[in-house]
């Protein structure tokens, strides 16, 4: 035997021992880490990270809390080609191999050897579905040992089609996108089945290096790896030249699409957040979880509209405070660097920053940003007076430059699509809440001017006394007692002794006038202060509090004094909001919710709200079912308690339209609506403006004031600062929608009354007014008088006294 042929001999032996003993060692590798390995089944089970997500009550989106970008999707709805540019950039014999493409491991050890360098081709989709869902992302000889046996594992285990859906939906591809519906929202902001195929080759050509081949941050070396995967699309079959030659010639077309909210609730999203924390702590994040809330699109967008124009006009009738920032324009000054003096100024609300270039005679050319410039007339302009404080204003300007100037960074708001006008950032806060009475559902909130600039919800949590806001709480408690919208009560001044005051109260009506006897209904609609006070001392502060804690007052809140008639105890918008709901529902009390149902991330349905709902024809109104089943089936209806009779309760409702119709109130009028009822609310020095109003089927608060309490300014009551934004808020809601009031219940009549005594009118008596009586109250005798008249037609003639509805004056004072 020659020595080539003995050395081929040995060299084969080698060879297979080396392969036999390579094997065997495997073999025991295996035996000793399959133990070890993740069972493959959780894969058909796993729970992908998946943002917490919260819509409107038509489903539409608010908004999305988690830091993973992620929409999963079945294999059936990827496109085919965007599976086929993933094998094409990824693993081309994902079909072939069973998990491990020993051909790609070769050539890669091959090239290793060769180069130094690692190259594509040496990790499969198997392989990649095992690392990013087992295993970690260190590179260590065991790990990627690990690595292959999973992969078998999963090869094993599960179809082709299921390992392609994990890793289309796990696959990270930059931007806090995770897998490919994410990705085309993020980059393109479309669904996957929308995107082109230049497209879908750049998504394609991310999971290799998301940062290094990101088409945002390295666009340059983004084309390469889309034209690279259009490449190997055209060598493989998948594509055809023109289809190649028209795709490689598209410029990059991505850009970062941030999630758009359908619906612009943020002070809603945040309060789900907080409660879905609360519930399920940071699993709230990533467990997909789906939250349809109460809200409805429509009013909302009415509700963000109605408070920013509210908190606009307030300002302007304040005054201009002036540019935010000041900057030399040079004389070769371009758009680069006004983009540049802008970029710190965000929007606030619905207010962009404008920089103004030039100031004309009548009118001033703003740069808005991204090359877009305006014009600003004078009419935009010349509201911007001066302010010197809240009370005092500067002389009215003549021409724009009395106001601005070039170089001034300033605020405008678009009014119509082409058109804009000065405005400034308001330093005055507002809220507004609209509950559906029937089950409280809260159907729109705005808890301040812009969530992003105060995440501070006034409507849950900023107590202020609502002022008058309270009084039909107290009158209700007076009707109860006995009292009618006739009795009369007079107002008159009044001063209180109280060792725990420094000085004696004296309390006035907001004229600083007086009126004498005055009917409890002329009273509530004008808000008169002094009339309050002494219903409630007749009533007794004990009787009262017990009684108004009906409507969802805490008791311990409400203060123990002559006060409490004036509002002075602190509530919130929604306090006051689910308070006036038992008055526009006929008297029974709802709770109010904002959460309506919640799915987990696997889409099934582990809680609805089951409100307790309003029943007027129910035998046993009050009577609750057992809470919501989490499986979502069938439940019993939960009916709303009565807390307030049906007479009361119409007594109340008629008398509030008289706010609307004849007192404080009486802008509303323009809505043209006679189902309208509310309350005004002021309190001391203008520091807070309410206003409370309803019909049978909406329930709405307004409030407008400064979180630091300072006074609003002269003039800023609730009917001048709170109601236009409830008038702008209810027009829009109710509008085409029919007038909803309630019926008049039995045991209530109505009848002639004299205007100044409240007795019965005689039969030719011309002025006498109808009034609504329960049938065990009414006058008993008619009103002995001839009416004198004065000049503005108002009777002159002295009270005539009621035994059956005696004046409350004589009783206390």
């Amino acid at each position: 035997m020659t020595w080539p042929i003995r050395l081929l001999r040995r060299l084969f032996l080698l060879s297979f021992a080396g392969f036999f003993f390579g094997v065997v060692a495997m073999f025991g590798l295996y035996l000793y880490l399959a133990p070890q390995l993740p069972p493959v089944e959780t894969l058909r089970e796993v729970q992908l990270q998946v943002p917490l997500r919260v819509y409107s009550h038509e489903g539409l989106l608010i908004s999305e809390f988690g830091e993973q970008r992620r929409s999963p999707i079945t294999i059936e709805q990827v496109p085919p080609q965007m599976v086929q540019a993933f094998l094409a950039a990824e693993d081309d014999r994902f079909y072939e191999h069973p998990g491990v493409d020993y051909q790609g491991l070769l050539r890669a050890a091959v090239e290793l050897i060769r180069t130094g360098r690692k190259s594509q081709g040496g990790s499969t989709i198997t392989m990649q579905v095992a690392r990013n869902f087992f295993l970690s992302r260190e590179k260590t000889f065991l790990r990627k040992i690990n690595e292959i046996f999973l992969s078998l594992k999963i090869e094993r285990d599960l179809s082709k089609q299921e390992i392609l859906a994990l890793y289309l939906n796990k696959i990270y591809l930059g931007n806090r996108a995770y897998g490919v519906a994410a990705a085309a929202q993020v980059y393109y902001g479309t669904d996957i089945g929308a995107l082109n195929l230049s497209q879908i080759a750049m998504i394609a050509g991310l999971p290799k290096a998301p940062s290094r081949y990101n088409p945002i941050a390295n666009p340059s070396r983004a084309l390469e790896r889309r034209n690279y995967v259009l490449g190997r699309m055209l060598k493989l079959g998948m594509i055809g030249q023109a289809q190649y030659d028209e795709a490689t010639s598209e410029p990059v077309s991505a850009r970062l699409f941030a999630l758009e909210p359908e619906v612009e609730a943020p002070y809603v999203a945040e309060m789900v957040r907080a409660e879905m924390v609360e519930r399920y702590g940071d699993a709230a994040y990533t467990d997909g979880y789906k939250v349809t809330t109460s809200i409805r699109a429509e009013p909302q967008e009415a509700a963000n509209t109605a408070l920013r124009d509210a908190l606009v006009a307030y300002e302007q009738r304040h005054g201009y405070r002036g540019p935010e920032a000041r900057i030399e324009l040079g004389e070769n000054s371009d758009s680069e660097a006004w983009d540049a003096a802008l970029k710190d100024y965000s929007p606030v609300g619905d207010l962009s920053a404008a920089l103004v270039l030039e100031v004309g005679d009548k009118s001033a050319r703003i740069y808005l940003g991204d090359s877009v410039t305006a014009e600003l007339s004078w009419k935009d302009i010349e509201w911007a007076r001066k302010r010197l404080d809240n009370d005092k204003l500067g002389p009215k300007p003549n021409e724009p430059a009395d106001v601005l100037a070039e170089g001034d960074v300033v605020r405008v708001r678009q009014t119509q699509p082409d058109h804009w006008e000065l405005a400034q950032v308001p330093e005055v806060s507002g809220a507004l809440v609209s509950v559906l009475p029937d089950d409280g559902a809260i159907i729109a909130l705005v808890g301040g001017f812009d969530f992003y600039q105060s995440k501070f919800n006034r409507v849950i949590q900023a107590r202020r006394q609502p002022g008058s806001g309270f009084k039909p709480f107290i009158y209700s408690a007076a009707l109860d007692a006995g009292f009618t919208p006739a009795t009369l009560v007079n107002d008159a001044p009044v001063v209180f002794d109280d060792p725990a005051l420094e000085a004696a109260w004296r309390p006035e009506n907001y004229s600083g006038k007086t009126f004498g006897e005055t009917r409890l209904r002329v009273a509530l609609a004008n808000s008169r202060n002094l009339v309050s006070i002494r219903v409630l001392r007749q009533v007794g502060i004990q009787r009262t509090i017990d009684y108004v804690k009906r409507f969802g007052f805490e008791p311990e809140r409400l203060p123990k004094d002559l006060s409490l008639s004036l509002g002075s105890a602190a509530m919130t918008p929604l306090e006051m909001a689910s308070a006036y709901a038992v008055l526009a529902n006929g008297g029974f009390k709802v709770e109010p919710y904002f959460i309506e149902s919640i799915e987990n991330g696997s889409g099934e349905l582990i809680e609805k709200i089951n409100p307790l709902t309003v029943c007027r024809d129910c035998e046993d109104p009050g009577s609750e079912s057992p809470p919501a089943d989490s499986d979502g089936g069938p439940e019993t209806p939960r009916h709303a308690p009565r807390v307030m009779d049906t007479q009361n309760n119409y007594l109340m409702f008629s008398m509030l339209q008289d706010v609307i119709r004849v007192g404080t109130a009486r802008k509303a009028r323009k809505l043209g609506r006679k189902d309208l009822a509310g309350k005004t609310g002021t309190t001391n020095e203008q520091r807070d403006a309410w206003f409370n109003g309803f019909n049978s089927g909406l329930v709405t608060t307004a409030w407008v004031g400064f979180d630091d309490s300072h006074p609003l300014g002269r003039g800023e009551t609730g009917g001048a600062a709170a109601l236009p934004m409830w008038m702008d808020y209810m027009g829009k809601t109710l509008r085409d929608q029919p007038e909803q009031k309630p019926e008049q219940p039995p045991g209530l009549v109505s009848v002639r009354i004299d205007p100044v005594s409240g007795l019965l009118a005689s039969a030719s008596q011309r002025d006498a007014v109808f009034e609504i009586f329960r049938e065990g109250n009414v006058p008993a005798r008619a009103a002995n008088r001839t009416p004198d008249r004065n000049p503005s037609g108002e009777s002159t003639a002295g009270p005539a006294k009621d035994p059956y509805t005696p004046s409350v004056s004589e009783q206390l004072f």
